[in-house]
């Protein structure tokens, strides 16, 4: 039985800058995606990942067999468009997802040509640099509703028990306005969400009611202006609803707290 992650991806291609201000930023996060292959009890047999950067109408999956790299970041060096990250793709399990969705009865789409956007290549080729595991990419649900990813991630539970690895990438923190107002300043509202998130992720009984009514946390708003970058947490948690949850990453990146959680 495979557990299931929320990481956070990062700012842009930050892990493969040349050295300087914004690589350092995010060396936390960096070194713990480097170790997070040894974390696992065994090589899962395929990773499905749920990303802050696409929404669909209704939950969708690449389907494809060998999906291309969406570079769908803007003002970095060149040499972060060159990025490669030849992981192949596996059709049988977007079929398998989708049959799952509509056991469940959510409705669910598949999209042939759509390439991996950068929340799910650039972390996972820090964590997965040989590539060689097979990977799918699983969209939002346009509405960012708490309730119906939780539901979504329950109904995806049964593959945690054929090897599949379900990652959640976002970011605990998303403010980019706060992100660039500052490293050096002490935020209480950033602070107190992410105790907040900690707390929360760690009660396998509470927890679903917690990530429902996220927005009454310290903090929420200010941490999350929009939930995008939160909500694939909530597809990994429900994965693993009622189950287990612990803090598998804390750390600063741009002077702000950031965690990540494995359940079950």
């Amino acid at each position: 039985m495979q557990p299931t992650f929320f990481i956070n991806h990062g700012g842009g291609p930050c892990f493969f800058l040349d050295p300087g201000p914004m690589r350092k930023a995010w060396t936390e996060l960096e070194q713990y995606l480097l170790g997070f292959a040894e974390t696992l009890e065994e090589q899962p047999r395929a990773i499905l990942v749920i990303s802050g950067h696409w929404e669909e109408a209704r939950p969708t999956v690449n389907a494809g067999a060998t999906p291309p790299l969406l570079f769908d970041y803007g003002g970095f060096p060149e040499h972060t468009y060159q990025l490669t990250w030849p992981a192949p793709g596996d059709p049988a399990l977007a079929a398998r997802v989708r049959d799952l969705l509509c056991r469940a009865g959510i409705e669910s789409g598949a999209d042939e040509r759509r390439g991996w956007d950068h929340g799910v290549f650039v972390p996972l080729k820090v964590m997965f640099p040989e590539a060689d595991i097979p990977t799918v990419q699983l969209s939002l649900k346009q509405g960012l509703d708490p309730e119906a990813h939780l539901a979504i991630g329950r109904a995806l539970a049964p593959l945690r028990g054929e090897g599949v690895l379900i990652v959640g990438s976002g970011q605990s923190y998303h403010n980019m306005r706060g992100f660039m107002g500052g490293s050096g300043r002490a935020d209480p509202d950033a602070q107190a969400f992410d105790a907040w998130l900690r707390e929360a992720m760690a009660d396998g009984n509470t927890r679903d009611r917690s990530l429902i009514a996220w927005e009454q946390a310290p903090g929420a708003r200010q941490a999350q202006p929009r939930e995008d970058h939160l909500l694939p947490l909530m597809v990994a948690a429900g994965a693993a609803s009622g189950e287990p949850g612990r803090t598998a990453f804390h750390g600063h990146a741009l002077g702000k707290p950031i965690s990540g959680f494995r359940f079950g």
